[in-house]
């Protein structure tokens, strides 16, 4: 039987950030995973997948819609091949599982293929196409998870879809119905209503991406809407079903009257649950919560103390990430280092176009919390950069303390907000005021020169462009 420091339960972001991080240390580790590529969901059937057909689907839609405004003619029709898109999909998330392959090389951690069992809190089962036992003085559980769905919905995985079988359809659906108005429904909607589909969002709330600041919210139903997304906001829905190729959703709107969409495919987008099938973890002397999640303390151990938890199994945001930071930090832990995450400071980004993203605390945070604030807020269309680009949707807010002036959140709409909230989170981990970051010299043109304007806008309104 094979002897490990550390094993580790899990590829993806957070699993396999843990064992590279182990590994560094001068552990001995190894790393299960059940399935034949490394990675987990978001290398295999999440974040890289979706980031390239929504890549793909904007070179189309600016093909279609932009080019001619460029000066750029295209005789004949521009046609869609969806299966060759689907196919560049696979070479991306194919090159990037084989580039986890080679980091476990690197780093010497020892891969096994199977099915993680604990048969007590020091001694692993991985069944696969053998069963294998291995022992390990200390255990990572980076299981992740699954999407959800509701009770009364029968997942057939071909009308009634999930988010992994909306990144491989054969055809581009006539009307999409999409249940959640989450970050990975709207990704994935947006994806198709540029391929063309007719798209219908039902979202149970009163506003999409519900846990963002509001205003953030508002101005992305407002940009969709110009998209000519259809949204069905404070709906309720009641009933799913297939019939032929044909789906009918059933919902209660806020009135309370019953409203019934009709689509050929269905995308259920109500998130996502922690996976610990198969693991047998009270065999180590592993509590779940009430909720199924891995319970933890604040040093990500579980009630065994040599066993610790990270990433879509514990609470918190489930984020890439968050379950790399997760990972670090408890590979670091192990070693006897002292490493800290400040989970304030993780942020969240929404890969529609525009691009949304945000760091700290919202306004509703803020304001339940009985915290003096002010608000600086600068508009993209104001910047020389946006209107270069096309670029004109979306603004950047600050938060800042209206005593200190210490910044408390950032949230921005717009192209490459996904890259720019880095700079947001710099300026809070040194705990920067507003003022700070309005005396720092910014690129022109650029987008980035949007959050210099928010930050003078919110010291002392000094905004500049506008």
């Amino acid at each position: 039987m094979n002897s490990y420091d550390v094993a580790v339960i899990g590829s993806g972001p957070g699993g396999y950030v843990a064992a590279i991080r182990c590994a560094q240390l001068g552990m001995k580790t190894a790393i299960i995973e059940k399935y034949s590529t490394l990675g987990g969901t978001c290398l295999n059937v999440g974040c890289i997948p979706s980031k390239a057909l929504l890549d793909s689907s904007h070179h189309y839609e600016d093909a279609v819609k932009h080019f001619e405004e460029h000066g750029i003619d295209i005789p004949g029709e521009i046609k869609i091949n969806l299966e060759k898109m689907i196919s560049r999909k696979q070479a991306v998330v194919d090159q990037t599982t084989g580039g986890i392959d080679f980091l476990m090389k690197k780093n010497k951690i020892d891969v096994y293929v199977g099915t993680g069992s604990f048969k007590d809190a020091t001694h692993i089962s991985i069944v696969g196409e053998e069963t294998t036992e291995i022992e390990a003085k200390h255990t990572i559980i980076a299981t992740g998870s699954k999407p959800s769905t509701l009770p009364f919905i029968k997942l057939d995985k071909e009308r009634v879809i999930t988010s992994t079988e909306a990144l491989k359809l054969k055809e581009v659906p006539k009307h999409l119905i999409i249940i959640g108005g989450g970050v990975i429904g709207l990704e994935l909607g947006q994806v198709y209503k540029r391929l063309g589909a007719e798209v219908s969002v039902v979202e149970y709330m009163d506003r999409i991406v519900p846990t963002m600041d509001k205003g953030v919210s508002k101005e992305l139903n407002k940009v969709l809407k110009k998209q000519k997304f259809k949204m069905n906001l404070s709906h309720k829905v009641k009933s799913v079903e297939r019939n032929g190729d044909e789906v009918i959703v059933k919902a209660d709107n806020k009135k309370g009257e019953e409203v019934t969409f009709t689509g050929d495919y269905c995308l259920v987008a109500v998130g996502r649950h922690a996976y610990t099938d198969g693991l047998n973890a009270e065999a180590a002397g592993v509590k779940l919560t009430d909720r199924g999640l891995v319970d933890v303390n604040e040093h990500l151990q579980t009630s065994a103390s040599n066993i610790y938890a990270i990433g879509d199994v514990i609470k918190g945001a489930m984020l890439a990430h968050k379950a790399e930071e997760e990972g670090t930090f408890v590979a670091e832990t192990i070693a006897g280092q002292k490493p800290h995450i400040d989970y304030n400071l993780i942020p969240g980004v929404v890969y529609t176009w525009p691009e949304v993203a945000a760091v700290g605390k919202t306004e509703e945070q803020l304001k339940e919390a009985g915290v003096d604030y002010k608000v600086g807020q600068f508009p993209m269309r104001a910047l020389g950069r946006s209107r270069a680009s096309m670029d004109l949707d979306g603004f950047v807010k600050v938060l800042a303390d209206k005593n200190t002036d210490e910044i408390l959140g950032v949230h921005m709409v717009g192209a490459r907000a996904a890259d720019m909230i880095a700079e947001a989170v710099v300026a809070m981990e040194y705990r920067a005021s507003a003022e700070d970051v309005s005396r720092m010299s910014h690129a022109h043109p650029t987008f980035t020169e949007a959050i210099k304007e928010a930050a003078l806008a919110a010291t002392g309104d000094r905004a500049l462009h506008i």
